[in-house]
């Protein structure tokens, strides 16, 4: 099961020191939890529409709001056709991100890695999946398996052995979580210039 921390619905912090232009800085971090609380415990019942959501949460502000929409822009929240919220079950929530739709991400995961975007890719998705809350175990079998069946390792460049050589040296991207997107970005863009 993917562990799931309640992260400062506006720079991400999980602990009290939030950016320096964070709306919630200052924010007592019970507040922040118990916004992502009154979300998700009447999801946890039943789909509801925002509505309702709302009517159910008692007292709503910008911080429900936020939470709310990180929620929804993490996935761990589905908005139906009908306009209804449903909150995502744990493998319904794995399978959905475990092909990244965002940009640069999708591109990586789309077409591969070539000599040059190597590192960036690898540290990327390796980044993206710690950041949306799969295991260690989990992060590595979808990386491993994107090397092979991207064609990137057939691209070959690597220095290590295998793919799973490759995963395993990059541990500790998972262990200090570090953040994807400059890495990505600068992926990408060497992959838009060779494919």
């Amino acid at each position: 099961m993917p562990r799931f921390d309640y992260p400062c619905p506006d720079c991400r912090t999980a602990n009290s020191l939030h950016d320096p232009d964070c709306a919630f800085d200052g924010t007592p971090w019970p507040e922040i939890e118990r916004a992502y609380v009154d979300v998700l415990a009447p999801l946890a019942a039943r789909p509801r529409s925002r509505s309702e959501l709302q009517e159910a949460a008692g007292a709503w502000d910008r911080l429900h709001r936020d939470a709310l929409g990180r929620l929804i822009n993490e996935q761990r929240i589905e908005e139906t056709a009908s306009g209804r919220l449903e909150l995502r079950s744990p493998a319904e929530f794995r399978e959905q991100v475990s092909v990244p739709s965002q940009e640069p991400l999708a591109t990586i995961y789309e077409k591969g890695s070539v000599h040059g975007a190597h590192d960036n890719s690898v540290f990327g998705l390796i980044a993206y999946y710690e950041m949306v809350g799969l295991t260690w175990p989990e992060t590595r079998e979808r990386v491993v398996e994107w090397l092979q069946e991207s064609g990137t390792w057939d691209r070959g460049g690597f220095e290590e052995a295998s793919p799973e050589e490759l995963v395993d040296s990059k541990r500790h991207v998972y262990e200090q979580g570090y953040g994807w997107k400059e890495k990505a970005r600068a992926a990408k863009a060497v992959i838009d210039r060779r494919l």
